[in-house]
């Protein structure tokens, strides 16, 4: 198997927990399991969950896919305040803050426009490697991603990384090494969140944003508090490319036999890519202004219109949300969570995601970690000042 520093534990045996187990800030490997949670806190094989491998694809109907989605959840309890962003979700799989993690380059296509490429860690860990100096994606991936987790949305977990990459082609324009291989020292690994995807080809992959007003709080789905925080959360990130490929469902009880999907008793609808956040939405998704940028993040504000409760968020070529209409129980669930972080948590979110190491990004709409931080809090300020009736 090859190397990795700052791995938690061998991957000849690899295992994954829930996405929303999380590390006290003295505590480094044991894990604390919030009481509400809909998935079993035990750890279940990867292989079924049907993620981390490249098994046989079980799909279901339109049909199917509509009831799964009357049923789902958009939202776990966590307890916020003891969330450890700057870790982020820990389990067998995770990695340490910019741990070095040698693997061995596999010929993968993946989808977008960002730099990506396919590395194996050993025979049943492959995983997705996005790198790039000048890269916006990996840092405002690492942040939204953190957010998303320890406010109890559902997220994949991506770890700021150093890689070294054994055969990794010179069109990928790594920094070679003396021994021959590749480094990336601006890198992130993604984690999927354990689950198994729930598509109907007739539909395509994904959901829409609309689709949320079908789940059904009487046959067991999210309420509309939960829904609409999460359109007021995807306002704050300016998650600017929210296209249905964006979004997943997931059957997340392990329980459920990956050839009875449609019988899957837990459901859950999460944001899968986040790269384009923390600036402004634009309708091209232009990096430089729609990701990782202070100067357009801090000027957009949270209200298109504060009176009525419509949520900023411009229409982009590839969305499905823009300027939500946002209730009061949605706007208050998540002014709520958000008021249980603390100024350490605010600060160790850009600190994770490494804001104040980017190259460039000082200058170029950049600022210091504190500057976000400032902006954060700015942005919170105002979904709490809100009134939504």
């Amino acid at each position: 198997m090859s190397g990795a520093t700052g791995r938690t534990k061998s991957l000849r045996s690899r295992r994954v927990l829930d996405p929303f187990l999380h590390l006290s800030t003295t505590v480094v490997r044991t894990p604390i399991f919030p009481a509400l949670f809909l998935v079993s806190a035990m750890a279940v094989d990867c292989a079924n969950l049907g993620f981390g491998t490249h098994e046989e694809r079980h799909y279901i109907n339109a049909n199917e896919r509509l009831a799964a989605i009357k049923r789902a959840q958009v939202w776990r309890k966590t307890n916020v305040a003891a969330m450890n962003i700057r870790l982020g979700p820990q389990g067998e799989d995770a990695f340490a803050p910019d741990a070095t993690v040698t693997c061995k380059y596999v010929k993968e296509t993946f989808a977008g426009s960002s730099p990506k490429f396919g590395c194996t860690l050993g025979d049943d860990d492959q995983v997705k490697v996005r790198y790039g100096r000048d890269n916006r994606e990996i840092f405002a991936g690492v942040a939204a991603t953190r957010l998303l987790w320890a406010l109890g949305f559902g997220a994949d977990a991506l770890y700021p990384v150093h890689v070294i990459c054994r055969g990794c082609p010179p069109a990928l324009q790594g920094e070679p090494t003396a021994t021959g291989e590749t480094r990336f020292d601006f890198a992130a690994i993604e984690r999927k969140m354990p689950g198994r995807d729930m598509e109907a080809p007739s539909v395509g992959p994904g959901w829409g944003w609309s689709e949320l007003d079908l789940v059904d709080e009487r046959a067991g789905g999210a309420p509309r508090a939960h829904r609409d925080a999460l359109k007021l959360l995807a306002v704050m990130l300016q998650h600017t490319d929210n296209k249905p490929e964006q979004q997943k469902l997931l059957c997340v009880d392990p329980e459920t036999p990956k050839h009875k999907l449609a019988a899957c008793a837990s459901t859950f609808m999460m944001i899968h890519d986040v790269g384009l956040t923390f600036g402004t939405a634009t309708l091209m998704n232009s990096q430089p202004r729609s990701s990782a940028n202070l100067q357009e993040w801090s000027r957009t504000p949270m209200w298109k219109d504060a009176q009525h409760c419509v949520g900023n968020l411009p229409p982009s070529q590839s969305g499905s949300l823009n300027n939500p209409i946002i209730s009061e129980a949605g706007r208050q669930f998540l002014s709520d969570l958000l008021a249980q972080l603390s100024d350490r948590q605010i600060q160790d979110l850009f600190i994770a995601a490494r804001f104040g190491e980017k190259p460039g990004l000082n200058g170029e709409g950049g600022g210091s970690v504190g500057d976000w931080a400032a902006a954060f809090k700015q942005k919170r300020e105002e979904i709490a000042a809100a009134k939504c009736f």
